[in-house]
Parts: C-alpha cells; structure tokens; sequence
C-alpha cells in the first residue's frame, strides 16, 4: 500500500466527493484510452462532427465500424474500479458521478445517478427531427440491410467503432430515421468538434461545485471538456485528486496524484476503508 493510496483513502472518509472519471477507467475492462500507453489515437482518427455530417462516404464507414464495435460493447463487462466507485457510492462518500465515457459501464458496475458528458451509446439521435431510439432497434434495423455483412473486425475503440479494412465495408447500408422518414442518424454521443450540450455542463459544474473533493480517474484532461471541472475546483479552493496511468494536465492544480492503475488503487481503497485501516472522519 503507497502511501498515497493511504492518504486518499483519509479524505474519502469525509465524503462529498464528486468523481471525474475518463477513458483509463474501462481499459482493464479491454476498451483502449485515447492517450494512454498504447492509446487509440497512435491508430486512429476519431470521427468528426462536421465529417459524420458532411460526408456520405464517411458516415457509412462509421456506422459499419460501430455497427460491429456495438456489438463488441455489449460483451464488456465493468471491472473492478468500476465496482469500487460504486462500493463507494453505496457507502455515502462519493455524491455525484461524472464520466466523459460513453459504454454505461460505470452503471453497469452498479453506479447510479451518473452524468455522461458525452452522452451514451445505448441512444441514436435522428440529426433532422429529434427523435431518439435505443440502440438495440437501430441493431436490429441494420441487421435486417446487411444480412451478408459478416466482417471481422481487428480492434475496438473508446468511441465504440472498431478497426476495419476498408475492402469490409463497400456495400453497407445505412438507415435513416422512422420518425420522420429517412433523417440522419447518429449516437447520442458528443463527437470530437460537437460540443456538450450546456444544460450537461451546468449540471456537472453544480456538482463540483457542491464537492468537497474532486477525485479524477483515469483522465488525462488534455481536452477542455474534462479539465475546465478541475479548474473550476481550483478556483474554488476545492482539493482535486487524480489517479491516473502517466501524467495529466491537471497535475499542478492537484493537491494528490497516484500514477497507478485504477483496477488495482480503487479497490485497495474500498479495502482500507472498510477495514477501519484508516480512521473515518479524520481531520486534513
């Protein structure tokens, strides 16, 4: 036990502690970071907004990539960081969850009441009407427009694509919107260009807000989206903590960092606090 890992779990003790959680939280889970060792972005180019919407091509290339990396995402299941900050929430210390990942596994580690910044995979958005559908219809409807689309793809990615050889996807059909007649659809997921709707950003700028500790996991807030939470709290005078694998840009405002992995800090956290190894309530 470092003794980081120890002070942490102190000021856990205390509760009021809103998490910040990014991309490094599902990688033992087998979904890749963007930035991390072995990141996505050494391979791969996310998808734009204003390429998703403004190139047929590239929009039947994603959706035969997510098609088959949706498929892939309902296989993976929450690890073990992602039931301790649920064993963390279930015990009063951690109020509010904010997570810039879009596969639900937080909630599916047992979580509640968890703010996805960047939406979730589990919606599809028609562009031109508003309307929205589970995912799973969208499955079935696609299923039904390629019944001899049997591609293999290579590797997942955080945004819920998948590699794929380009040869794979000449032919795919993509579907429009029932609602209203062939509309564009999408995720409901904000891409790299969109931004967060801002009724989402006020929401987790009030729970930082009301935090007594902003703990971030698995984040290298190295895009706005993330950070400006941390220097909300800095500006605060509230304590930040990041556990994370490598640096972050959040560092210097960061009164802790653990450079370590977040299957192996979280659950030792829950342990030690559970144990009485750390006394509950004690003072910074």
């Amino acid at each position: 036990m470092s003794e980081g890992t120890s002070t942490l779990a102190e000021l856990l003790t205390e509760g009021d502690v809103v998490v910040l959680s990014g991309a490094g939280i599902s990688t033992e889970s087998g979904i890749p970071d963007y930035r991390g060792p072995g990141g996505t972005l050494t391979r791969h180019t996310p998808m734009t907004y204003q390429t998703f919407t403004g190139d047929p091509v590239a929009r039947r290339r994603y959706w035969a990539r997510s098609y088959l990396g949706w498929r892939a995402m309902t296989r993976v299941a929450p690890n073990s960081g992602h039931h301790a900050v649920a064993s963390l929430q279930r015990r009063g210390l951690v109020s509010g969850i904010v997570t810039q990942n879009v596969d639900g596994l937080h909630q599916a580690g047992g979580a509640g009441a968890v703010v996805e910044l960047h939406g979730s995979l589990r919606d599809v958005v028609c562009l031109d009407c508003g309307d929205s559908t589970p995912r799973e219809e969208l499955d079935r409807r696609l299923t039904r427009a390629n019944p001899r689309f049997g591609a293999l793809p290579t590797a997942i990615n955080p945004d819920g694509d998948v590699e794929l050889p380009e040869e794979e996807i000449d032919g795919f059909q993509v579907v429009g919107c029932r609602a209203c007649d062939g509309g564009m659809l999408k995720p409901d997921v904000v891409f790299f260009g969109e931004t967060v709707p801002p009724e989402r950003v006020r929401e987790c700028f009030a729970l930082v807000e009301g935090a007594r500790l902003l703990l971030v996991l698995g984040s290298s807030l190295t895009v706005m989206s993330g950070r400006r939470f941390v220097l909300r709290a800095a500006k605060l005078g509230i304590p930040v903590a990041i556990v994370n694998q490598g640096p972050t840009r959040g560092d210097g405002y960061a009164a802790l960092t653990i450079d370590a992995p977040l299957g192996t800090v979280l659950p030792e956290l829950v342990r030690l606090i559970d144990t009485g190894a750390v006394p509950t309530g004690s003072p910074r």
